[in-house]
């Protein structure tokens, strides 16, 4: 069995994750929810983490066009 990272647990359906440019690391969860909490990035207005596309714009990441526009990065659309 494999330790969760995130909250410790032993599951023998554990997963692991290897991101682009560190393949020596290798990042073991349990659930997509533990994933999700170590590795989405965070909405850099609301703080909420990006499951979805998001959107970047200047080195910055927004869950979506409103959280952008609210910070000053008006070039931003949502689907509509």
């Amino acid at each position: 069995m494999a330790q969760c990272e995130v909250c410790g647990n032993d599951y023998d359906k554990a997963f692991e994750v290897i991101l682009p440019g560190e393949s020596d690391v290798k990042h073991t969860f349990d659930s997509f929810e533990c994933s999700i909490h170590a590795l989405a990035p965070t909405c850099d207005h609301c703080g909420c983490k990006i499951i979805g596309h998001g959107t970047e714009a200047n080195g910055s990441f927004f869950c979506c066009a409103h959280c952008a526009e609210q910070s000053g990065v008006g070039e931003m659309k949502d689907r509509i």
